[in-house]
């Protein structure tokens, strides 16, 4: 019975050797300068290609458990938006109607309809999954 191995160029090999599951932030860097270098070239091979994918998924892995975005909410998200922008209530009253609307959506009292959303995501170029 024979095993199909995956063979890879000595420039991206692993300091550790075969991939495994990352355990450390070192080992995270290291898969991601590999995957980068595999990225950055015109033609790889199906081999490379698989090489990557396997890295890709355990950066994934590691990066769901180590560097987590925690949940937010509709709101949390739209005053992180604000902030980043240096937008203040009234900024947003041409896009959500006007500023009493905008103070009530900030405070709880309204939800962004579908709409509003729409145009929150075109505004700051973001998905509108982001307030969901």
């Amino acid at each position: 019975m024979a095993t199909d191995m995956i063979e890879i160029s000595e420039k991206y090999a692993l300091e550790v050797g075969a991939p495994t599951v990352i355990a450390s932030e070192r080992q995270h860097q290291e898969y991601l300068a590999v995957v980068d270098r595999l990225a950055s070239k015109e033609r790889p091979s199906s081999d490379e290609e698989k090489y990557a994918d396997v890295l890709i998924t355990l950066i994934e892995a590691y990066e769901e458990e180590h560097h987590a975005i925690p949940e937010a909410s509709p709101v949390e998200v739209l005053r992180g938006l604000m902030d980043a922008n240096g937008l203040r209530q009234k900024d947003l009253a041409l896009i959500l109607g006007t500023e009493s609307i905008v103070s009530e959506i900030l405070h709880g009292k309204r939800e962004l309809n579908k709409g509003q959303i729409e145009k929150l995501s075109k505004r700051f170029r973001v998905s509108p999954a982001v307030f969901f």
